[in-house]
């Protein structure tokens, strides 16, 4: 040994619990670091619910932990266009100096905030926006959930008095499973947070139950041994379910005393479904009548049967409908609450109350017509931005990536470049990050305390971990509550700095939760794997969860009576389309999620450093168009060009792109524009009449398109 061997210091070495969130399902991480560097993740065997399963996205967070185009320090814009680093006090003095001059001259409504998808698996960063933009009188917010989940939060507060019920299936115990627009091979689940959902449905068909996909695309076969794929042609699916209900009611498959007993509006609810008969809604939906009420039948006589829908269908024209249906379709069986059927998790803290609110008050009245409060769709965000009476100047954007997330990338181009003032707080330097004025530079989710909050009351298994940070913040990075009470600080609010200087009670409202379940926070953290709670229990749902006023389901509400006309209409125009109309959907991918993941090396190797267009061979020979030709997809709002590619496992008439792409004017993120692909939201609607009303929902899936050689 030498003696320069002799003398270097031992390397310090460790492992941490923690978990990921990428997505709902939060799976247990085992992080080893090295003199104070996150080098590795790998699934961690002992979490008494992920039982040692994680997927690639997951483990990748160690590279996006790593990334050297993450944005370390705060930047702002000089007068040149380019970025400059500046002090932590510089950024937020001057921001602050400027959302009180927009606040003082123009108003409360001047200022909004757009919040990504990623704040909801930041269990601080919530509150910390909440408490902010409270304080300046903020009344026009937009985020993420009006291209996802709207219409879920807008269906549960309507048909059962709150938002945050949302009774997942019993799948341990079902014996027949129906799934609308869920892709669990490659994206898991959402609205409901289950550990290797492929594994759960193979279990499913193994002891004998039947799983059914409804989707566009085969995404599972009888060869798969995870159930079978019903084949549908895009944003049909709520023809689907009310002729499903129409079926059951005709053959005497409801279930009286449920139905008598705990619904109301139920002869409203067989008046509509009466107008769609699986004969009247086939040559919409695609399925063979026959087909339809197989289905219905079936599931009618199951001893317990369960249902599912997820973003394929939420994107669509009537998410919100849809959601109210798949409820009934539950309730009027009677496996809403019933042992393999639907039930609500409660998890460490019963949440329906909290969520409670009656549907009918809460719109507002604005200049694009009557709204749901709370988050605007966000396909209005050129026009609030841009309109001439009382336009948004100033927007503070968390953890989110509007450019390319959003319907009509060059209307928000074009948009945010006449904001006054532009802050975004992110990992990266993003498309929506280059209009901007300051840049600052948040932790990622192994830099910073947290607790697997995202999944609760949707979690199969109910639990709850707490992580303290896996290792210390590279550079200058601060967490959102951090930026955002600063802010508030230097403007004279309330902020978790007013004590002492130190930050005071930030997890107070958490342990305030856990006192329900008669835990307190100081008890979960010394848990390192986590706390199971007991697992979905029927039998309180009706009794102590539900939240109307008369304790009925509301099985059709008077506020849909517009939606349930325009669901008539649109039946009328879908059988006008002629067999040649092609409709758009997205392609989940198990290489890209969101913004964060396009900037990955590893995720863009070989074939997959750019996103294809898929078509049915069918289709593709029509159109004398071959694998690897270049073509222009276009429609009324905006065209890309892709390369194309084939797939048999689509239904003809569908097309469909991998969304997270379209990097070509990210500089920030050089993988990301060195393999920029296209952007299928260039396509999508926006502005007034591009969202479901009901909800805000963005339409997002089904568009129509045309596609050509290039």
């Amino acid at each position: 040994m030498s003696a320069s061997e002799a003398a270097a210091p031992e390397s310090d070495e460790r492992e941490v619990t923690t978990f990921c969130r990428v997505c709902e399902p939060a799976c247990g991480l085992i992080a080893q670091v090295k003199d104070g560097e996150l080098v590795r993740l790998r699934p961690d065997k002992a979490n008494p619910i992920t039982r040692g399963f994680a997927c690639n996205k997951g483990l990748a967070g160690v590279e996006i932990h790593r990334d050297p185009d993450r944005v370390d320090h705060p930047l702002r814009r000089r007068a040149d266009g380019q970025f400059e680093r500046v002090s932590w006090d510089e950024a937020i003095r001057e921001i602050a100096a400027r959302l009180r001059a927009t606040l003082d001259e123009h108003g409360s409504g001047a200022i909004a905030p757009y919040i990504g998808n990623p704040t909801a698996f930041n269990t601080l960063a919530g509150p910390a926006i909440g408490a902010l933009f409270a304080q300046l009188g903020t009344f026009r917010s937009f985020s993420s959930g009006t291209q996802d989940c709207a219409n879920k939060f807008a269906g549960s507060e309507a048909v059962f008095g709150s938002s945050t019920m949302h009774p997942v299936p019993d799948l341990a115990h079902t014996d027949f499973f129906l799934s609308f627009g869920a892709n669990p091979r490659v994206s898991h689940a959402s609205f409901i947070s289950i550990t290797d959902p492929l594994k759960v449905l193979k279990q499913v068909v193994a002891r004998g139950g039947r799983v059914v996909h409804v989707n566009p695309r085969r995404i599972e076969s009888e060869k798969t041994k995870a159930g079978e794929t019903l084949l549908i042609h895009p944003d049909t699916d709520v023809y689907l379910l009310a002729a499903l209900i129409h079926e059951i009611d005709q053959s005497g498959g409801f279930d009286a005393e449920v139905v008598t007993r705990h619904g109301e509006h139920v002869s409203e609810l067989r008046e509509f479904v009466a107008e769609y008969s699986a004969q009247r809604v086939a040559n919409a939906v695609g399925i063979e009548a026959e087909t339809i009420r197989t289905i219905a039948r079936d599931f009618a006589a199951a001893g317990a049967a369960s249902v599912h829908m997820s973003t394929g269908v939420n994107m669509g024209r009537q998410g919100t409908l849809a959601y109210w249906l798949l409820h009934m379709l539950s309730f009027v069986t009677g496996n809403l609450d019933r042992r393999g059927g639907n039930i609500l998790s409660v998890g460490f803290y019963a949440s329906a109350k909290a969520g409670r609110r009656v549907y009918e008050k809460g719109f507002i009245e604005t200049d694009y017509g009557k709204l749901r409060k709370g988050s605007l769709p966000g396909n209005l965000m050129p026009d609030y931005i841009q309109q001439e009476h009382d336009p948004v100047r100033a927007m503070i954007v968390v953890a989110g990536n509007p450019v390319l997330s959003i319907g009509g990338e060059a209307r928000l181009r074009e948009a945010l470049q006449k904001l006054e003032l532009l802050v975004v707080i992110d990992l990266y330097r993003n498309a929506t990050a280059e209009y901007a004025d300051f840049i600052l530079p948040c932790t990622d989710s192994f830099e910073r305390e947290d607790i697997n909050i995202t999944g609760l009351g949707l979690q199969y298994e109910p639990w709850i971990q707490f992580t303290e940070k896996v290792v210390e913040a590279r550079g200058e990075r601060r967490e959102e509550w951090w930026i955002l009470g600063k802010i508030a600080q230097q403007m004279g609010l309330k902020s978790p700095f007013d004590e002492a200087g130190e930050a005071r009670g930030l997890w107070s409202r958490t342990d305030h939760m856990l006192q329900g379940r008669g835990l307190s926070l100081d008890e979960v953290r010394v848990q390192p794997h986590g706390i199971a709670f007991e697992g979905l229990s029927p039998g309180a749902f009706y009794r102590d969860q539900l939240q109307t006023d008369n304790g009925k389901v509301d099985c059709c509400p008077q506020a849909f009576s517009e939606a349930l006309q325009r669901c008539a209409r649109q039946l009328a125009e879908l059988d006008a389309e002629g067999p040649e109309r092609l409709k758009l959907i997205t392609l989940r991918d198990p290489y890209m999620h969101n913004s964060w993941y396009a900037n990955l090396e590893r995720m863009k190797r070989g074939s997959k450093d750019r996103n294809y267009l898929y078509m049915h061979p069918e289709d593709a020979s029509e159109r004398a168009l071959a694998v690897g030709d270049k073509v222009r997809l276009a429609n009324h709002w905006g065209e890309v060009s892709v390369e194309l590619r084939t797939d048999v496992d689509l239904k003809r008439g569908v097309v469909a792109l991998t969304h997270g792409w379209g990097n070509a004017r990210t500089p920030g993120m050089r993988t990301a524009q060195k393999t920029p692909g296209s952007n299928p939201n260039a396509l999508l609607p926006s502005g007034p009449g591009s969202f479901d009303p009901l909800s805000n929902q963005a339409f997002m899936t089904g568009v129509p398109v045309e596609v050509c050689a290039v």
